[in-house]
């Protein structure tokens, strides 16, 4: 298997490099960045481009680790138990199998994303470190020793909201999905808006790049903030000239909602745009 990108994924050399040695070394492609980046959609494309099923488990900040594996569903068998059900006697009518359970008993190969792994306690990379190195864990309701039929090409995002053990880091193959330039951003653009009229997306490039580089912003917009703030642009049928200034200073632009999300970083661009307005 080769990913060589997709046609509704602008993927770099290094990130399909990334992605292939990843295949290659059959470890998991742990994949940080920006939010905004790219990095969930990256396994959906991959899995796509592939031909391989996705399953896809979204961490929270309450998620256990157990919960890949399985869940054994003690009240329900309790109950049932009052009540007389024939389901009692067999214990694997109560075993709730997790996403990797499933990875591993699937007949055929399959894509599996643990999306934003850091939200989870420190502890939750540890507790998979066997299970996905030696690709197998011990059920002991049913006593059973799950094995992977095929070993799934597992994606991890992170957002880096915690440091990950070093003992999980050594078993991934490592990828940064640096923030695009403006050639590679054009490119996603592309894919998205085809029929973008270039006049409007250069301005509007311009736009989000100048913003983006404001030195103290809290949060910096992402790709698909740009993509949110474009797709408004094109509903509004905002026209050109409200995103140019004639003497390219910095102006706020329409909708800026959808490019700056907190009122600390909107505060900054207003106070910028009224000191330059000053100094004219």
């Amino acid at each position: 298997m080769k990913f060589k990108g997709s046609e509704n994924y602008v993927a770099t050399q290094d990130l399909m490099l990334a992605v292939n040695a990843a295949i290659t070394l059959q470890r998991p492609l742990l994949v940080k960045g920006e939010p905004g980046t790219g990095k969930t959609m990256l396994a959906e494309e991959v899995a796509q481009a592939l031909k391989l099923p996705l399953l896809q488990w979204h961490i929270k900040s309450t998620t256990k680790a157990q919960q890949g594996l399985y869940e054994y569903d003690a009240v329900s068998r309790l109950r049932d138990s009052q009540l007389g059900d024939e389901r009692v006697k067999d214990i694997h009518n109560y075993i709730v199998k997790g996403v990797l359970w499933q990875a591993f008993t699937a007949d055929e190969p399959v894509a599996l994303l643990i999306d934003e792994i850091d939200k989870a306690d420190i502890e939750f990379p540890n507790d998979l470190l066997r299970e996905l190195d030696r690709m197998e864990f011990y059920c002991y309701e049913t006593h059973e020793l799950i094995r992977a039929k095929h070993r799934p090409l597992v994606f991890i995002t992170s957002n880096n909201e915690k440091e990950l053990p070093d003992a999980f880091l050594r078993r991934c193959f490592f990828h940064y999905i640096k923030f695009p330039d403006a050639e590679t951003m054009q490119r996603i653009v592309d894919v998205h808006f085809p029929n973008l009229k270039k006049e409007l997306l250069a301005a509007a490039m311009k736009t989000f790049y100048d913003v983006r580089n404001l030195p103290g912003l809290k949060k910096k917009p992402s790709t698909s903030e740009l993509l949110d703030w474009l797709k408004l642009l094109m509903a509004e049928d905002i026209p050109l000239e409200a995103l140019q200034s004639a003497d390219s200073k910095v102006s706020v632009p329409p909708l800026v909602g959808a490019l700056l999300k907190n009122e600390q970083d909107t505060t900054l661009f207003e106070k910028l745009v009224f000191m330059n307005q000053r100094n004219r």
